[in-house]
């Protein structure tokens, strides 16, 4: 554990550094629960880093484009900020348009959690915590909330709890935008990806689903067979005009509990990423409005210089009540689980 700057309030923050055997060196931060980087070896032992980031805090703090962030206390979007929870209706922060994306204007990407590191049985890693008043960003309850982050040889896991006094809502998720070929390099659109759906939900004009379950059957939307990124993304399709890209949930096949969500190959490096997930969908996004921001080692991020997969319940559920619910109730604890697998190809 090593200082890696203060807020601008002073207050200070703490970096902390988990390594492999296997090569791999994971750093993250108690600002945001933020990964800043992930390096990994590729197919000839070369290590570079895979995350978009910045070297210091201050990135973080200013320009923040939610990379490599734990956000919360609700992931992705919900229509005008507002939706009914036991008949009442509640109104959160608006900070995308008319909406809520991604916790508010002061979401868990903003806040410092406290971190604990520990180390046992083959793997390593550090439990953040978090405790979010009652009202904040306009939430109902005090929500205290854990973000524990393992790595063993190949494999960083991410688990979630979280806990609540009153009723209300959580979706929380990974924002790690990633480049196997390594963060600078120009785009991502060699990648080849595997989406382990067979639906997508479909977007209107402001990013929110229409409550539609679309199969993704003959469209730029299937990847249930390994395609490159670039490969149909600027097909004339109107989802994709909407998105600029790759910008929407997806489906995962399978029952309940923890199920392959993506693989990732990048061929030139041999790099690959594999997604397991207790969540029921994932967020595939293609980096579409990433333009001129100043990252690592002086390197300029453009679009599609970097994708995510943000394991997730679906966006607005709250107000769709045939989506799987992310309704926590006093009493009752949050659980969730995604599990990112490094290797590469020979």
């Amino acid at each position: 554990m090593t200082p890696f700057g203060a807020t601008a309030d002073g207050h200070p923050v703490e970096l902390f550094t988990l390594t492999s055997p296997t090569g791999i060196e994971i750093r993250t931060i108690s600002y945001g629960a933020i990964l800043v980087s992930i390096s990994t070896p590729d197919r000839s032992g070369r290590i570079a880093d895979i995350a978009l980031g910045f070297d210091s805090l201050d990135g973080y703090l200013t320009r923040s484009r939610y990379f490599g962030a734990v956000v919360g206390r609700y992931g992705n979007r919900i229509a005008g900020g507002r939706f009914t929870l036991d008949d009442r209706t509640i109104q959160l922060a608006t900070n995308s348009g008319t909406n809520h994306i991604h916790g508010g204007v002061k979401g868990f990407d903003k806040v410092l959690w406290r971190g604990e590191p520990f180390a046992g049985d083959g793997a390593i890693g550090v439990t953040f915590r978090y405790s979010s008043p009652d009202g904040e960003e306009g939430y109902p309850g005090t929500l205290h909330a854990t973000v524990t982050y393992t790595l063993t040889q190949n494999e960083l896991v991410a688990d979630y709890t979280a806990t609540t006094d009153k009723t209300t809502i959580v979706n929380l998720t990974q924002h790690s935008y990633f480049n196997l070929a390594g963060e600078g390099h120009d785009t991502v659109a060699g990648h080849e990806v595997m989406l382990n759906a067979d639906r997508f939900t479909p977007v209107d004009a402001a990013m929110i689903p229409t409550g539609d379950l679309a199969p993704v059957d003959g469209s730029p939307f299937d990847f249930r067979t390994p395609a490159a990124i670039g490969a149909r993304i600027d097909a004339d399709h109107p989802q994709l005009k909407l998105a600029l890209g790759y910008d929407h949930n997806f489906v995962l096949n399978g029952d309940s509990g923890l199920r392959l969500a993506a693989r990732v190959v990048e061929p030139t490096s041999g790099r690959t990423l594999q997604v397991d997930t207790t969540e029921p969908g994932v967020q595939f996004y293609s980096g579409n409005k990433l333009a001129g921001v100043a990252g690592k080692a002086g390197h300029s991020y453009g679009p599609r210089s970097g994708f995510c997969l943000e394991t997730q319940h679906f966006p607005d559920s709250p107000n769709r009540p045939d989506f799987p619910s992310t309704v926590l109730r006093a009493g009752d604890t949050y659980r969730s689980k995604t599990v990112f697998t490094f290797g590469v190809t020979r």
